[in-house]
């Protein structure tokens, strides 16, 4: 699954009225949208150094080398802890474009946080499902206890706030941050998951420890990470593991955190009308130590980033949502959350 899709680009000629025959076409989907990851996904050449110590760097988790970049605001001094946000590129990419494509780097410049991009193996994380044919799930890699390495490497590099953690992904990286709300619920504060829901395999077990704040961005007619749930695929051919349900998932988070049953639903403003989208905000307060779910759902809005870049054609993943812009909904959720464990 890609973190902004996926997709590979193929011309094959013909002429008159010939027809591209079905296989060749279920071969054709997947590459394109294989492709169109990969493009805004290969490594930045020069990526900018912020601060000392910004960058791309290495650690060694699991007889594993892995790899992360740091973002570093230029604001930052040791005289003030910061926020920690984690952000998960999707299936198929990689951390060096994921700042850009979501607009991180230049928000972590404006707010003061510091933001970290890790690298998933082989360019995806295991977010619990099963079947996927990808490695990190077939040989189980622990990226949860990666990034448990990482926020206490981080944390002795950094001033960071340890109330002010938080995890961020899209697609795959949206279904690893859901994994993480409830394998680290006692280190991360809240997180925000863009079109991904609950693995399968996790929802049916999960036992989180602690309260988290959640934000689900997604979009009701996906054609990857289908909103009803089931199984995640490209095209009708490949499916690689399964989902739970988006409205399973927030009363998943509502249960754990004790948020009233009842949410309170507003729309947002339509204020791109010819995006074909409107945004359904449904939200579930007064939960545990302050806790809160809220459920973004974009009705018309596919397998994208909003008021990001519509990077294939929405026949393929859907439309891109122009009322908003994901990254600041996600930071502003996030500020209002911080951990309330006094211990922390």
């Amino acid at each position: 699954m890609a973190g902004k899709g996926k997709g590979g680009s193929s011309k094959a000629g013909c002429s008159g009225s010939a027809r591209v025959p079905r296989e060749v076409y279920a071969f054709i989907v997947p590459a394109l949208i294989l492709w169109a990851v990969l493009s805004f996904s290969l490594p930045a050449a020069g990526w900018r150094q912020t601060h000392s110590g910004a960058g791309k760097h290495e650690i060694l988790c699991d007889g594993l080398k892995r790899s992360y970049y740091v973002h570093v605001p230029p604001t930052y001094s040791k005289t003030k802890k910061v926020p920690l946000v984690f952000v998960f590129h999707g299936g198929g990419g990689n951390a060096a474009r994921i700042g850009k494509f979501t607009g991180f780097d230049s928000l972590s410049d404006r707010k003061g946080f510091i933001v970290v991009y890790p690298d998933g193996f082989e360019h995806h994380f295991n977010d619990g499902r099963t079947g996927t044919g990808y490695a990190t799930h077939e040989r189980n890699i622990n990226d949860v206890g990666f990034v448990g390495r990482l926020i206490d490497v981080l944390s002795q590099q950094y001033d960071i706030d340890r109330c002010r953690i938080y995890a961020a992904g899209i697609s795959n990286g949206g279904i690893f941050s859901q994994r993480l709300g409830v394998e680290l619920s006692g280190r991360i504060a809240a997180i925000a998951s863009v079109v991904g829901s609950l693995a399968e395999e996790v929802y049916e077990s999960a036992t989180p420890s602690s309260p988290v704040s959640v934000l689900v961005i997604a979009g009701v007619d996906d054609p990857l990470v289908p909103w009803q749930g089931g199984d995640v695929h490209i095209g009708k051919q490949k499916k690689m593991g399964r989902i739970a349900a988006i409205e399973d998932t927030v009363k998943f988070w509502v249960r754990h955190d004790g948020c009233r049953s009842e949410p309170e639903i507003s729309y947002l403003a339509d204020s791109d009308p010819a995006d074909g989208v409107k945004v359904r905000r449904q939200c579930y307060g007064h939960g545990k130590d302050d806790s809160e779910v809220v459920l973004l759902a974009q009705e018309g809005g596919g397998h994208t980033w909003p008021g990001g870049f519509q990077y294939l054609p929405p026949r393929m993943i859907g439309k891109t949502c122009r009322d908003f812009r994901a990254e600041d909904v996600i930071w502003d959720f996030f500020a209002k959350h911080p951990l309330r464990q006094s211990d922390k």
